[in-house]
């Protein structure tokens, strides 16, 4: 399968000395739904932004498509969608004067009408932008991002400001998206989001990929099948830490939010070790659970920090 977004060895420097992007290298496939997570200042919107056109690159190369933005900036503009966090559109056009606006701007567009209806945004054609709220207009500017046709769509967390059930159509639109060939990059803080849309994904941190694959395939590598949370009494850092490290099956250790988290592969044999710990110390467990481990484990175990922390 054709990559449809390339970039190798892509660096950007600000003012000679800040490094915002350290040789990264990215492939995304044709058809893909790609997820380029990070926390604040791990070069991602840089990153995007070089790859949008919009942003020069230090040095490195760049290709969509099979054409870079040096030799073939109309046609990429024409297969490209994009919907950045935050759109600033006209509060005194209707949402159909938007729309229109937008689709004029391409040479084979799709039509406005069909556009809004998938976006389910009929009923507010004529309303002013400024009188929509702020999910509406979300959908709006996802809108205008597909109303072109493209081929390649960017996606910078999409679902902000959107309620559960709008959330879950943009979802399904995305989906539909990627079913009939459209490739997707996607940013997202919502780690839910990143699992059940991604095929791939990768997680940056000061300017660098630190890990790459399927979510699944991340959680397996990084983060352990399971998650056992716990407090006890008394103080649980310090010396306390190896005494958690030691039990069985324990493949990482941290504090978390109050909480002692165990990253595990065999919660059966970790749990009664844990209990029989507990009382050897005489102190008592205030709290026990256990889940599965999810790509936020990967994500703060990788990065220290959680995806939604500024």
């Amino acid at each position: 399968m054709r990559a449809a977004v390339q970039c190798r060895d892509l660096r950007k420097t600000y003012d000679g000395k800040v490094e915002a992007v350290r040789g990264l290298n990215l492939e995304i496939q044709t058809g893909e739904c790609f997820g380029l997570l990070g926390p604040n200042g791990a070069g991602k919107t840089t990153t995007i932004e070089i790859l949008e056109g919009l942003l020069q690159p230090t040095s490195g190369e760049v290709t969509i498509l099979g054409h870079t933005w040096q030799q073939n900036p109309r046609e990429l503009r024409e297969w490209l969608g994009i919907s950045l966090q935050e759109t600033r559109l006209s509060e005194k056009l209707t949402v159909r004067e938007t729309i229109e606006l937008f689709s004029s701007f391409y040479r084979e567009p799709r039509l406005s009408s069909e556009v809004l209806e998938q976006l389910q945004l009929t009923e507010k054609t004529d309303a002013w932008v400024g009188k929509l709220s702020g999910g509406q207009r979300q959908r709006l500017a996802v809108a205008t991002a597909l109303v072109g046709n493209p081929k390649v769509l960017f996606l910078d967390e999409p679902t902000t400001g959107l309620d559960p059930q709008s959330r879950r159509q943009l979802w399904d639109i995305i989906r539909s998206f990627q079913r009939h060939g459209g490739t997707i990059l996607l940013t997202t803080h919502y780690m839910d989001e990143a699992e059940r849309l991604c095929d791939r994904l990768a997680i940056m941190d000061h300017g660098e990929i630190i890990a790459e694959g399927t979510p699944s395939d991340l959680i397996h590598r990084l983060g352990g099948h399971h998650v056992v949370e716990f407090s006890v009494s008394g103080n649980s850092d310090g010396a306390t830490l190896e005494i958690w490290r030691a039990l069985p099956g324990v493949e990482s250790v941290r504090h978390d939010d109050g909480l002692m988290n165990l990253n595990v592969r065999e919660p059966h044999r970790t749990i009664p070790a844990l209990l029989d710990a507990v009382e050897s110390q005489g102190a008592q467990l205030l709290h026990l659970t256990t889940r599965q481990a999810s790509l936020e484990d990967v994500f703060v175990r990788l990065t220290g920090r959680h995806l939604r922390e500024e």
